[in-house]
């Protein structure tokens, strides 16, 4: 199995896209792509220098500066493009993070005796946002009280961030004016503090994930300062005016950042049609490699998977970002073999998935979770969608994480090896040994078998029909369960966006195996922002299952994801799932020492086979996604750790013919 895994991540991870594994990769490379078309004449569309038109299948639901009010994979590229001087960036080499040069001059890091570590960060001195106003300490600490104040909670925003802070919990509640974990003193220097309760985290500098947020805009009149008890605002500041700063669909800063940090900034966004264009932020000091970006304009529009390619081979596109679907890779592939156009394949650092809204009384029963989970044939679903492009996925991950390739063979164990002969070389054979003997095999699957589904449900006392008399699956329909003298049947609804084949997939390769178990399930079509809002528990769910897919962060810290605290208002645990044994075991994976990344993957493991076993969600598939670009567009380096708003920023536009 690592083998064979191994072969499809490598070729994805070289810009080859998912090969059959009957063929050698490098033949297929040589069949399928012919070095890009990079000799061939080029006879497609003219295109503009200084503008590039960017199709996604996702379209734009104008979150673009703060996910606390949801948020979908477009969104959070246009987040990378509007926003930057991050206190922290991610080291690709190292799968850690390190403070990002561009905003932060220094580090300085002490503990208290009581184990509370604290973080004085320097702040540059000539970071700007694209009106001219200079970014502060005072922003960086207005962006922090801003994502967990009770204005924001009242407006229906998550603010249930930066929970290791000391005085979080106080602020949010609105039982305190001024958050006692962060201080600005002088010389620019913004001083973060983590309660020891967090510590030791894996991902430890991941907590100072920040950029700034300008509070002349966001809250005008106000400002931040500094008190013995720590940060506060001061100024009129209320939730009326956070819903027109922030949440007015024509003016509001969520949808509409007119004044940012980011190397591009909006012009103009288009709600209904889901469109979006951006212009230079000559205020932009660059990023870590000290790069500016030369295309002077951005368009990103949506596309749907029937005819998105038609679009790139009329000139109307020239990058189509995160294509999926099977046909629409085909298509794509074909026209990188033109000549005309590029491709580059990256796997996902997310997966699609079928959630549970656990709150349900019928799947709240882990049992008809496990037994729907039984009724999937998933690897036929993963073949009818992404065709050879894409992998089942058995657990809560992506196939673009570090921990699943090195559970796949293809991440050797990290670290410098030691001198031959030393006590650290040979701790350090035995790690890697014990790294090498990890393998995909020890996570739990869920294979096609209605037949043990039927028993699960049986056993759990869904054993009635309608009538109330035993269950006969050669004469009835759907089992139900009487509790308290009341009888529940196991009638399902499930949703799924709108115009997506895996409605009609999954009415062949679900719906009639659950049939098979006793469960009647209904599918039905929903447009994607209201689904979101669904997911996102903004709105009242009415069905039982959804059918989305997610990306995950650098950080993964899925403890708020699935806290039994928070399954009764959902602002982070979406699936509504109780269970205190997932949840701790997502706690041990995060309170890792940093670099114990052994460590770290065997409790990665113990909380997969949880999740598993517990199923809050039916994981389906990981893939690759692919980008189809003209030929004009030149260094153009998308990966599944640098997102197209990243990617575009050294890219640029030239004739097909010039060489990069």
């Amino acid at each position: 199995m690592k083998k064979r895994i191994s072969i499809l991540l490598a070729a994805v991870l070289i810009g080859l896209g998912c090969i059959p594994s009957a063929l050698p990769v490098r033949a297929a490379a040589e069949e399928l792509f012919e070095e890009d078309g990079e000799d061939t004449l080029y006879t497609g569309p003219a295109y503009e220098y200084d503008h590039l038109v960017v199709g996604n299948p996702t379209p734009l639901s104008g979150n673009f500066t703060t996910q606390m009010w949801g948020y979908n994979t477009s969104d959070v590229d246009i987040t990378a493009l509007v926003n930057a001087c991050n206190l922290v960036c991610w080291d690709y080499g190292a799968s850690n993070f390190q403070t990002d040069p561009t905003a932060v001059s220094g580090l300085t890091v002490m503990d208290d005796a009581e184990g509370d570590r604290t973080y004085l960060l320097a702040i540059q001195r000539d970071l700007v946002y694209s009106d001219g106003t200079p970014i502060t300490a005072e922003d960086y600490a207005f962006s922090i009280l801003l994502s967990i104040c009770p204005e924001v909670r009242e407006l229906g925003g998550d603010t249930e961030n930066y929970s290791w802070i000391p005085g979080v919990a106080e602020y949010r509640a609105g039982s305190a004016k001024a958050l006692s974990g962060v201080h600005i003193l002088p010389g620019n220097i913004l001083a973060v503090t983590v309660s020891h309760e967090w510590l030791p985290f894996f991902y430890e500098l991941g907590l100072l994930w920040c950029y700034p947020m300008p509070i002349h805009v966001i809250a005008p009149g106000c400002s931040v300062r500094e008190t013995e008890d720590g940060v506060r605002i001061e100024g009129s500041f209320t939730a009326e005016m956070l819903r027109k700063t922030l949440l007015d669909p024509e003016e509001g800063y969520v949808s509409q950042p007119r004044v940012v940090s980011g190397p591009y900034l909006l012009v103009s966004y288009d709600r209904e049609s889901a469109t979006a264009e951006f212009t230079i932020n000559s205020a932009y000091r660059g990023n870590r490699e000290g790069v500016f970006p030369t295309i002077r304009k951005l368009t990103v529009i949506p596309v749907d998977n029937e005819h998105m390619t038609e679009e790139l081979a009329s000139g109307r596109v020239g990058l189509l970002n995160k294509v999926t679907r099977i046909d629409a890779v085909t298509q794509g592939i074909a026209l990188a073999g033109s000549g005309n156009y590029a491709m580059t394949a990256y796997p996902r650092t997310g997966m699609s998935f079928i959630s549970f809204n656990c709150e349900k009384e019928t799947v709240s029963d882990r049992a008809v979770r496990q037994a729907a989970a039984l009724c999937l044939d998933k690897d036929a679903v993963v073949e009818r969608y992404t065709g050879g492009y894409g992998i089942r996925v058995d657990g809560y991950y992506g196939i673009g994480q570090w921990m699943y390739q090195a559970l796949a063979g293809t991440l050797p164990y990290p670290g410098e090896k030691p001198e031959e002969g030393t006590e650290e070389a040979g701790k350090y054979a035995e790690e890697a040994e014990a790294w090498d003997a990890l393998d995909l095999g020890l996570i739990p699957r869920y294979e096609l078998d209605p037949e043990r589904a039927a028993e699960i449900l049986e056993a759990a006392g869904w054993n009635l029909n309608e009538q109330g008399e035993p269950f006969d699956p050669a004469r009835d329909a759907v089992r139900c369960r009487e509790t308290d003298g009341r009888r529940t049947a196991l009638r399902l609804r499930a949703v799924y966006p709108a115009g997506s084949m895996l409605g009609e997939i999954l009415r062949e390769t679900f719906v009639p195996y659950l049939a098979q178990a006793g469960i009647l399930l209904e599918l039905e079509g929903m447009e994607w922002e209201q689904l979101l809002r669904q997911y996102y528990r903004q709105e009242a769910r009415d069905c039982d299952l959804m059918v989305l897919g997610s990306n995950f962060s650098e950080v993964f810290d899925p403890r708020n994801t699935f806290d039994p605290e928070d399954a009764e208002t959902g602002m982070n645990n979406y699936t509504g799932i109780r269970d205190e044994e997932l949840y701790r075991l997502a706690g041990e994976m995060s309170r890792t020492e940093p670099g114990d990344y052994l460590g770290y993957l065997r409790r990665w493991i113990a909380f997969q086979e949880r999740f598993q076993e517990e199923v809050p969600m039916i994981s389906l598939y990981g893939n690759a996604y692919f980008d189809f670009y003209t030929r004009y567009l030149k260094d153009y380096r998308v990966g599944s750790e640098v997102t197209w708003t990243q990617a575009v920023v050294p890219a640029y536009m030239s004739d097909p013919g010039d060489a990069e």
